[in-house]
């Protein structure tokens, strides 16, 4: 029996670099967030997001970012 067709959700992947110097790489951001008159901004709020959720959970402070870029661009 074939499987139902479910609603695709399309991520943006970017490339996080943080105060420390550390890189991240490939984090997710959700493609209905970008876009518009704030380009990529949106992606900032969202990962800070993301590593404070980390941060919780590891007990560990968050990072600050200090630039990102979708992955693969130049």
């Amino acid at each position: 029996m074939a499987k139902k067709p479910t609603a695709r959700s399309e991520f943006v992947l970017f490339d996080v670099v943080y105060e420390d110097g550390s890189q991240r790489s490939n984090r997710k951001v959700p493609a209905e967030l970008l876009g518009g008159l704030d380009g990529d901004e949106p992606a900032r709020a969202e990962i800070e997001a993301q590593d404070k959720a980390i941060a919780e959970k590891s007990r560990m402070p968050p990072l600050a970012i200090k630039s990102l870029k979708r992955s693969g661009a130049k």
